[in-house]
């Protein structure tokens, strides 16, 4: 069986599971499997029967999985949700049928090799198992910040323009500044003839996902032609993508473009006479065996160009991006193989024309912070909420997002200690995921840079991690067979734990991110309600349609501010707004459950704090009721009769 199987791969010769030899020559055929052993094929295979063949196995769990998640869909309670968010309200088909995925895929990675579209299969049916649910359920926008795009995007349609140098209570401006999102999503709207982006809002965590997946696989395949590991780092990067930043939005889309670009230059910018040295060490790392081919000055410059409207899409869609873009081309430029200080230039000097000049409000206000938050590492590097998250579902969450940080670290960095020639080979991806890093010491992005740094360092994280827990194959050693035999066990033990870890991380604070069509209803008749130029108030700007009609009115969010400041605000909550609010200004104060989720989950108030603040106001003669129900309450200012 051995001699015929040798014979077989003398005659394929050299392919992505076969590389070659620095001599030229064809090496055998490296194993499939995670295990390092090759399932059984030709007539051995055979008494095995018909259920054991490679499609039964490869489309058994995949049919099994989509049985239990369709008969699990229509029961998810989404309309009741409690403390733990969705986690409680999913039935249990529902977390089989992602375990049953996720074995399936583990099967399918024996082989790879050869049937490299299984994994890819896989990966698509998980994506939409972990995020489509929303999409197919919910009657109203999930996700605060999502309704506040699709406000932004209805705006832009009614006026057709953009107004960079008016000025917009609540950071409103900004989006004014960076529009380009915004035009394409009301392109998309015009195209498809829809009332607006709520009608497919909620699927752009898929939409995107799938839009990432070959983009990601393109980025891998330069370091990698061992498709396991490909298709295992892609698995990961899905898992480990909790931050919540694949929703209709601004850094959604220019993610999206800044992989574009690193996929480019990994593959298309390595300069001549560096590739040699990489397929000598290929012969002894096979899983490094893949290498771009040397481009001269002339195609490195055309590449150049090719990407200009790219970046420049970038920079008119998010004013992070263009910056983490920047730097990690810089990073790259630490290698020889990748040094192109042309498009460095290209990027840094499309970034610093928008800045100046559409996006010019923002970046002189940014500079104007800089000395007081440059170097504050402490401040710039604390989560956005002033708190502590209290409650069991955000608590759980929390501690479910460190723990993934730390077995994701811990995963790539062993893989970088332990598989030195992979590391050497592939060593862009670790720059690139150290690149961001060194932001958290200039700003703090208004709580969120800790987040966005682990975002745009998750690509090599995930490579890396997955090199971890997939041992290069061919190699005979005993160390090398056990470590096969000890990925057999590892490989699927380690993605169902990242998979307990994302679902808490993603869904743990569903209530939050849903609302009741009716508090929906109930906020916009308010709005409608208050003449033009009043002054909004709510505990915080995590609920649906919060920015309704958002140029029309000015928005004061009371919590969002440090704990103590609002410990003394529940002392005396209405003369505490009372005192905010401008003699002669028309103001409404708007409270609903998902504020009340919010302010706890994020810290905000103490438990209880906002059924004490709810009761205070009503109790004011300062306030009025103006409407009260189960889907929340809106008070009108009345300081005639205080």
């Amino acid at each position: 069986m051995q001699k015929q199987e040798r014979a077989q791969a003398q005659e394929q010769g050299p392919g992505p599971d076969r590389p070659e030899r620095a001599t030229g020559g064809a090496v055998p055929a490296q194993p499939d499997g995670p295990h390092g052993a090759e399932p059984p094929t030709g007539p051995a295979a055979e008494p095995a029967g018909r259920f054991r063949s490679p499609l039964v196995l490869a489309l058994g769990p995949l049919l099994v999985a989509a049985a239990l998640w369709l008969w699990a869909l229509p029961r998810i309670d989404f309309r009741h949700i409690d403390e733990f968010g969705l986690l409680d309200r999913f039935p249990v088909t529902f977390y089989a049928a992602l375990a049953v995925l996720t074995l399936g895929f583990v099967l399918s990675l024996r082989r790879a090799g050869t049937a490299p579209v299984w994994p890819a299969v896989y990966s698509v049916a998980m994506l939409v198992a972990l995020k489509a649910p929303p999409a197919v359920l919910y009657e109203t926008v999930r996700y605060a910040w999502a309704s506040k795009h699709d406000a932004i995007i209805t705006r832009l349609l009614a006026e057709g323009t953009v107004h960079p140098g008016t000025e917009l209570s609540g950071g409103m401006s900004a989006y004014d500044q960076w529009p380009g999102f915004f035009a394409l999503d009301a392109a998309l709207v015009r195209a498809f003839g829809v009332d607006g982006a709520a009608s497919f809002i909620n699927w752009a965590p898929v939409a995107l996902g799938l839009l990432t997946l070959p983009v990601l696989v393109l980025v891998y395949r330069t370091f990698s032609d061992d498709w396991r590991l490909v298709w295992t780092a892609a698995w990961i990067f899905q898992l480990a993508n909790w931050v919540g930043q694949d929703y209709l939005s601004p850094q959604g889309f220019s993610y999206l473009l800044h992989l574009t670009v690193l996929a480019v230059v990994v593959r298309r910018f390595v300069r001549p006479g560096s590739a040699g040295r990489l397929r000598d060490r290929a012969v002894l790392d096979p899983a490094a065996a893949a290498v771009p081919p040397s481009a001269t000055l002339r195609q490195r410059a055309v590449a150049v160009l090719l990407l200009v409207p790219v970046i420049a899409a970038v920079n008119a869609a998010h004013q992070l991006t263009p910056l983490m873009l920047c730097v990690t081309l810089a990073a790259l430029c630490l290698t020889r193989r990748y040094r192109n200080l042309g498009l460095l230039a290209t990027a840094a000097v499309l970034m610093l024309a928008w800045y100046l000049t559409m996006g010019r409000e923002l970046f002189l206000d940014t500079l104007s912070t800089l000395g007081e938050k440059l170097g504050n590492l402490l401040a710039n590097s604390r989560p956005g909420f002033a708190g502590e998250p209290t409650g069991p579902g955000p608590e759980l969450v929390g501690s479910a997002n460190v723990l993934m940080v730390l077995a994701l670290g811990g995963l790539a960095v062993t893989a970088v200690l332990l598989r030195r020639r992979l590391a050497r080979s592939a060593l862009p991806l670790i720059l690139a995921a150290a690149a961001p890093v060194p932001l958290v010491l200039v700003n703090d992005y208004g709580g969120e840079m800790i987040f966005r740094v682990y975002l745009f360092g998750l690509p090599g994280s995930a490579f890396f991690a997955a090199a971890a827990l997939v041992p290069a194959a061919g190699a005979a050693s005993r160390a090398a067979t056990a470590a096969r035999r000890t990925a057999t066990v590892a490989l699927p033990l380690a993605l169902l734990t990242m998979l307990a870890g994302f679902l808490p991380s993603y869904y743990g604070k569903e209530g939050m991110h849903y609302a009741q069509p009716g508090e929906t209803a109930l906020t916009r008749r308010a709005l409608d309600r208050a003449p033009e130029g009043a002054l909004i108030l709510a505990a915080t700007g995590a609920f649906s349609d919060a920015y309704y009609r958002y140029d029309r009115y000015e928005r004061w969010f009371f919590t969002e501010q440090e704990v103590d400041e609002n410990l003394r605000m529940l002392q005396d909550p209405a003369g505490y707004l009372a005192g905010g609010i401008p003699a002669g200004r028309p103001a409404y104060v708007i409270l609903t459950p998902t504020q009340a989720e919010a302010v706890i989950g994020e810290g905000y108030l103490p438990p209880g704090g906002f059924d004490s603040l709810v009761a205070a106001l009503k109790a004011s003669p300062l306030f009025g009721v103006v409407e009260e129900g189960r889907y929340g309450i809106v008070l009108r200012y009345e300081p005639t009769t205080g």
